[in-house]
């Protein structure tokens, strides 16, 4: 077996005499105070380790203003492959650039856009955006991470009937664009499901009821200023169920009743 290195070799007896020893030692000891303290105790211990800036809040804005203008520039120029990449992960498991491509080409034409109010959060940062599209001008809202990335929008539809926001939503759902369903939620509702979780409630869903085949009917059951229950009956193969869409004053869905004991059809009567 070999003998393992030594950290500290022993001393071994010098061939030269004593003096010629002392006059090294000191010339080193001369040549040691030559070299300032603090360029001594760097030599000794390494160089001093690079320190990053930390960015400021100006800087984080300013970051965040410009993934923004990158993902709207992206919207505007129906470019499927560049607004897939900068989707955030999650987001991206559950998309691809064909499903991005065919999400892109059912919006209005976004023409030009504005930067009205970045909000910094300690993982995200929200971007509010004014739109001009060729269906009228919108508000949106951005969810930017740290690494510039898209992690959900809502666009503000707070002057839409609530059923033809369910609708919507019901059409991105059903038809697998998970990130535009996710972008009718409201941001509480958002950060509880996102896409990747709408996905497999959905899909869940399909086990007990059998695959999506249409929507039959949306109607408002209740409503009030502060709330609005829109009932969504859904046919699927082996069954018709009903789901149960709640949204805010502003139009934001901020609650979905995904049955997990869906209704059986009715025996035939005789």
């Amino acid at each position: 077996m070999p003998r393992p290195t030594a950290l500290f070799r022993p001393f071994a007896p010098c061939s030269r005499s004593a003096g010629s020893l002392a006059l090294s030692l000191i010339t080193a000891l001369l040549s040691l105070q030559a070299i300032p303290a603090g360029v001594r105790a760097q030599t000794a211990a390494g160089p001093a380790p690079a320190v990053s800036p930390q960015p400021t809040a100006a800087m984080a804005e300013q970051a965040a203003r410009q993934a923004a203008d990158r993902i709207l520039t992206a919207v505007r120029n129906r470019d499927a492959n560049a607004y897939f990449a900068l989707l955030a992960p999650d987001s991206q498991r559950v998309s691809s650039p064909v499903m991005a491509a065919r999400a892109l080409q059912r919006l209005p034409q976004l023409q030009s856009w504005s930067i009205s109010e970045v909000v910094p959060g300690l993982d995200s940062n929200s971007v509010s955006a004014q739109l001009q599209t060729s269906r009228g001008p919108r508000s949106v809202l951005l969810v930017i991470d740290g690494e510039g990335r898209l992690e959900g929008y809502h666009v503000n539809a707070s002057d839409a009937k609530a059923e033809d926001v369910v609708r919507a939503f019901m059409q991105a759902l059903s038809n697998g664009y998970f990130v535009t369903a996710s972008s009718f939620l409201s941001e509480r509702v958002r950060e509880e499901i996102p896409a990747p979780v709408l996905q497999r409630k959905w899909l869940a869903l399909q086990t007990l009821t059998g695959q999506f085949r249409r929507v039959r009917s949306i109607s408002r059951a209740e409503s009030n200023d502060q709330m609005k229950l829109v009932i969504v009956s859904t046919q699927f193969n082996r069954l018709t169920d009903n789901l149960f869409v709640i949204l805010d004053g502003e139009n934001q869905i901020i609650g979905v009743d995904f049955p997990d004991a869906p209704t059986p059809p009715r025996a035939a009567t005789p």
